[in-house]
This record gives C-alpha cells, sequence and structure tokens, in this order.
C-alpha cells in the first residue's frame, strides 16, 4: 500500500487554476452587483461580490477540497441571480420579440410554400408539354390548374384517361391493348424507396426469357405491386407459361378457347336442364362486392357468361352459391391492367373496348378454374371439403386458445355457423376487396394456399378477436358480432400480420398432425 506521503503527492496539482467555484461574470449583459439597487437580496452578515483574488496553490486533495464550492449545490447565489434576471425581464420587450419571431416565421413559409407552388406549375407544363407530344398533338394542353386537356382523342376510353391523369402529372398513360399493358409506364401514385425496390425486383424476374416461378412465389408472398400484379397471378396461377416467347400465343389460344366454349354452350342457359343453374347465378351476382361494380350491368353481363359456363364444363359440382364471389378479385385486377383509377370499385367498365373487356373475361375464367381446380371438393354434393376443414379449425382453435374455445363451446356457438362462410368465400365477405387482393397475393404464392393454408389464416383471423369474443355473454350476440367482424379500414398491414401469424401456427402445426388433438 502506498505511503500518506505518495497519496499527498499524487494529488498535487500542475496548474495555478481550480475549477469549481462559481464566480460572478461582469460585462455589458450582467453588470456589477450592486449592494445599494439590490440591498433587499442581501442577507445580514453577507459580503458584496469583490473582483476575484487568485487562489492559493492547492498542494493536497484536502485543501483543493476544502477550498472549492460544488458546483451542482444550490446555494445563495443562484437566488440572487435569478431574482435580478426577473427584475430585469420586461414584459413589452419579450411580446414584441416574440412577435417578430412569428411574423418572420409566418414569411419564410408563405417564401416557401410560393417556391414549391412555382415548382409544382414547371412541373405541370412540363408534363403537358410531353403528353401533347406523345398524342402527336401539335396544340398546347393546358395544366392541371386549369382542369381540363383542350385537345380531343379519337377513343373516348382514352380521353376520360386523360382527364383523370391530370391530377397525376408526373405520370405516363398506358395504351389500351389488346394483350398486356407496358408496366413501365402505367399510371400510379408516387412510390416510396422500399416500394420502388421491390417494383424493380419484379421487372427484373419478370423481363428474363423464363421466369423462375420459385422465386416468384419467394417474392410475391409478402405482396406484389399493383403494377406487375396482372402478369404475376397469371403465372402463379398457371394460366401463362413461365417461357415469355409462349405467352402471346398462349393468350390468343385459350382467349380464342374460352369464346369458343361461350358460343357453343351460353345459349342453352334457357334450356329445361340449365335454366335453374342460370337464374340461380342470375340471383346470386347482384349480393356481390362491392355494390358499385356489380349493379354495372356490363359487370353483370360478363360474371353471368363466366358463371354459366364455368358450371356447364364442371357438371361434378356444377354452380354453388360462392363460387361467384371468387371471379370479383381476378376480374378487378386484370381491370387494372387497363386502367388507371386507383379505385377500380368507382371505374365504368363499359368505357373500355369491346376487345379489352373479352381479354379480362376470358383471363378472369382461365384463373378461376385454375383456383377451383384445387379446392373442387368445396363444392360438390354436401360441400365435403368446407365441413373438414371446419373441423380442423374447430380443433386447432381449441389448442392454440383453449379459452376462445371454451367460450364459443359455453355459449354454444357452432362453428359450423361462422366459419361456413369464411371457408366457402375464402374470407371474401370479412374483409375489405382490397385485403382480398392481397391476401391472394400471399394464397398463390403458398403451395396449396387456398386449400391448406386458408385453414392456419381462418384460425388467426379468430384468435385475433379473442377480447371481443370473451367480452361477449351471450348466443345473439357472439353469433352477431362473428358474422360482422369490424374490418372496413383494415389495409395490407393488418393482413400481413395476420398472415405472419398464419404462418407461424402453420410452422407449429402443419407437419406435426397429432398436435391438432389433446
Amino acid at each position: 500500500m502506498a505511503s500518506d506521503g505518495g497519496r499527498k503527492q499524487f494529488w498535487k496539482r500542475s496548474g495555478a487554476k481550480v475549477p469549481g467555484s462559481i464566480q460572478h461574470v461582469y460585462g455589458a449583459q450582467h453588470p456589477p452587483f450592486d449592494p445599494l439597487l439590490h440591498g433587499t437580496l442581501i442577507k445580514p452578515g453577507s459580503k458584496p461580490p469583490t473582483t476575484p483574488v487568485k487562489l492559493k496553490k492547492v498542494s493536497t486533495f484536502q485543501e483543493f477540497e476544502s477550498n472549492t464550492s460544488d458546483a451542482w449545490d444550490l446555494g445563495d447565489d443562484d437566488d440572487e441571480l435569478l431574482a435580478i434576471a426577473a427584475e430585469n425581464l420586461n414584459t413589452e420587450v419579450v411580446m414584441e420579440t416574440a412577435h417578430k419571431v412569428i411574423q418572420n416565421h409566418s414569411k419564410l413559409q408563405e417564401q416557401h410554400k410560393f417556391q414549391e407552388e412555382h415548382l409544382q406549375e414547371e412541373k405541370q407544363e412540363e408534363f403537358a408539354q410531353l403528353t401533347s407530344a406523345a398524342c402527336g398533338d401539335n396544340r398546347l394542353v393546358k395544366s392541371v390548374s386549369e382542369g381540363h386537356t383542350s385537345s380531343s382523342l379519337d377513343n373516348a376510353s382514352e380521353s376520360s384517361s386523360m382527364q383523370r391523369s391530370q391530377s397525376l402529372p408526373q405520370t405516363s398513360i398506358p395504351p389500351l391493348t389488346s394483350g398486356m399493358a407496358d408496366y413501365s409506364t402505367s399510371l400510379t401514385p408516387a412510390l416510396t424507396e422500399r416500394e420502388a425496390s421491390r417494383l424493380d425486383k419484379f421487372r427484373q424476374l419478370l423481363a428474363g426469357p423464363n421466369t423462375d416461378l420459385d422465386e416468384l412465389r419467394k417474392l410475391s408472398w409478402s405482396g406484389i405491386p399493383k403494377r406487375v400484379r396482372p402478369i404475376a397471378w397469371k403465372l402463379l396461377s398457371g394460366y401463362l407459361p413461365a417461357n415469355v416467347d409462349r405467352r402471346e400465343s398462349t393468350l390468343q389460344r385459350k382467349r380464342k378457347e374460352y369464346f369458343a366454349f361461350v358460343e357453343q354452350y351460353y345459349d342453352s342457359r334457357n334450356d329445361e336442364n340449365h335454366q335453374d343453374t342460370y337464374r340461380q347465378i342470375h340471383i346470386d351476382i347482384p349480393r356481390m362486392s362491392p355494390e358499385v361494380l356489380r349493379l354495372q350491368p356490363k359487370v353483370t353481363e360478363i360474371f353471368e357468361r363466366i358463371l354459366f359456363i364455368w358450371a356447364i364444363r364442371h357438371p361434378a359440382s356444377g354452380y354453388v352459391q360462392g363460387i361467384n364471389d371468387l371471379v370479383t378479385p381476378f376480374f378487378v385486377v386484370f381491370v387494372c391492367e387497363y386502367i388507371e383509377e386507383e379505385e377500380v370499385e368507382n371505374f365504368d367498365v363499359s368505357s373500355l373496348p369491346e376487345e379489352v373487356l373479352q381479354n379480362i373475361e376470358a383471363d378472369s375464367y382461365w384463373c378461376m378454374s385454375k383456383l377451383l381446380d384445387g379446392i373442387q371438393d368445396n363444392y360438390t354434393f354436401a360441400q365435403p371439403g368446407i365441413q373438414k376443414k371446419v373441423k380442423m379449425l374447430e380443433e386447432l382453435v381449441s389448442r392454440i386458445d383453449e379459452q376462445v374455445h371454451r367460450h364459443l363451446d359455453q355459449h354454444e356457438v357452432k362453428y359450423l355457423q361462422f366459419a361456413f362462410r369464411w371457408m366457402n368465400n375464402l374470407l371474401m365477405r370479412e374483409v375489405p376487396l382490397r385485403c382480398t387482393i392481397r391476401l391472394w397475393d400471399t394464397y398463390q404464392s403458398e403451395p396449396e394456399g387456398f386449400s391448406h393454408f386458408h385453414l392456419y389464416v381462418c384460425a388467426a383471423f379468430l384468435v385475433r378477436w379473442r377480447k371481443e369474443i370473451l367480452e361477449e355473454k351471450d348466443f345473439q350476440e357472439l353469433l352477431i358480432f362473428l358474422q360482422n367482424l369490424p374490418t372496413v379500414h383494415w389495409g395490407n398491414e393488418d393482413i400481413s400480420v395476420l398472415l405472419a401469424e398464419a404462418y407461424r401456427l402453420k410452422f407449429a402445426f402443419a407437419d406435426a398432425p397429432n398436435h391438432y388433438k389433446k
């Protein structure tokens, strides 16, 4: 151990100045403390401040400690300084200064806003000139702020598309062709950096001579960008081949084949053998969602043809209520291939050229057929596929959330009473259409997504409402809640969380069937 002399030597200072002592700062803003002006602040026995004196050199820590005050201790000096500051504050000066700051801030905001508006106008003028040149019209196109274009287009649908595009000056107008749209020029809102990066990955993958379907499934599991969703769905469903060179010929052949079916079978819809099927289709279509879309006569006509042809071509099941809902997502996605509307539900489908409508109809028929091929036992006599899946759902929920399962059982709520529709319509009646489309991105990326993975999505969906379910103490209220779940404001984020939970359940239970049972 070191000696006392060693410790003293250790604490010796090399510098003459000692930090830590609080001294008054004198200058223009802080004049010397005048005892005559501030006599009331001086406490008895205290001395007026004097000019600082150089501290005595400290050689040991004990001497340093006794001659130095702690900078963090609250002493009389703090009270004195606060009192001086309060006395010197002038309310009028403070208010005037604050007012000037607010005025300056307002001026800066106005200048910034003016610069943004000016920049926006320049961009709009640039866009108008580019659009005019692209259309081959030498006349000037007015800016978006004036509301309408001055050029007249030959086609009425192209004219309406031009008017809609004025609210989005940064984008260009894709041509309405009989083939697939040019995704690089399709009009959509500005993308975030992450969305743009994902879109680039899809484009690179789809641009190759042979699309790697396994890689496409991996990318699509987390959602497909709207611009490439039509082509991605056609590939994932097996409607289009992976080879790029064969796609156009395949599309032409399959579309021709579909309309050959229409010509062959559709006139028989009023025959005695088929009129019941056609009547049921005619009744069910007005019940579909979304309402705005289903009320359009052109859409009704297309859906009737698709469903009737499918029923005639699949006599083992025929038409069953619920199949009508499965056309809608395909139809909406393929319409987006040719239009710029953000919400297809508000678009007048009849404004599209007849050739485009025929392409959408044929593509929707074939993709729906591919989907139903994997779940056809859901729609055969007595619907055994749905009965089996509802039973599996009950067993799965009893394992993952016994409290919810027991609560439903205590109030005599049967799974078939609410989950039958979940299986029959693939949750289309439970979530908004935009969420269904996002859900189907993943379903088409999963092996047996519509038949097998859907079970785990339904289980995750039920447990998602456990708090609300446990709060209901009545059979009627429970059933009403389960048949009218509050998902109207759901978006992609909610579906992503649901899918993640479903994947977790699948990982835990799919390869361990004995886990279903206690």
